[in-house]
């Protein structure tokens, strides 16, 4: 039931989910088009990939990473690598637009941060792909928000409480919204839901672009 607000027309609209975790509806669009074309020179050397959950479960987002560390899952379990398991080579560095995108946000949401991002989450969802609840717990540094960019279709993000059984509250998520979430907030649980069939900026898909502090 929270507001948007934007005291200054010159800022972008907010909605502030709780104390530490804020929507900034429409930031990246001016960078969206870039972002999608950097994404794809990224997945020309680590392409998407659906990785397997500790369980065996293939998972239905499609998932490659950029920058120090990528996020990787298979029998093992769910950890940090700092080279593509499919070619041991380091993962592509994460664009300086990238980097200075989540830096413009986290100052203009207000929340504070440890440091830069290390590591770069690229998700691809097609319609039908989801993202159970989860929380974000494989990082070292919890200091430091993470930064969540969508692009491409809409998403309905769920946004839950510290145990899994807390109730979810449903955020819709377009092209260009960009979702920071730290401190106090930092380990809540949160998912996407299935995404549905539709148009957005001539794609059929949803990318998220999630950048992190995990070392």
């Amino acid at each position: 039931s929270s507001d948007l607000f934007a005291d200054d027309p010159s800022q972008p609209a907010q909605l502030r989910l709780s104390s530490e975790a804020v929507l900034l509806k429409g930031f990246a669009l001016p960078d969206a088009e870039a972002l999608l074309n950097d994404i794809a020179e990224i997945t020309q050397r680590a392409p998407f990939r659906h990785m397997v959950t500790p369980g065996g479960k293939s998972m239905s987002v499609a998932t490659t990473s950029c920058g120090d560390l990528g996020w990787v899952s298979d029998s093992r379990g769910y950890r940090y690598s700092r080279t593509d398991p499919q070619s041991d080579l380091p993962w592509p560095a994460t664009p300086a637009r990238w980097l200075d995108l989540a830096a413009r946000a986290v100052q203009v949401s207000g929340l504070s941060s440890s440091g830069a991002p290390d590591a770069c989450l690229i998700n691809r969802y097609v319609p039908g792909a989801r993202l159970s609840l989860h929380q974000d717990r494989n990082e070292r540094d919890f200091g430091a928000p993470i930064i969540s960019i969508s692009l491409g279709l809409p998403a309905i993000f769920l946004w839950g409480g510290i145990q899994r059984a807390d109730r979810t509250r449903t955020i819709p998520l377009e092209h260009g919204d960009v979702l920071l979430w730290g401190g106090v907030d930092r380990l809540r649980f949160h998912g996407v839901r299935p995404v549905a069939q539709g148009v957005a900026s001539a794609r059929d898909c949803r990318f998220n672009i999630t950048m992190r502090k995990a070392d």
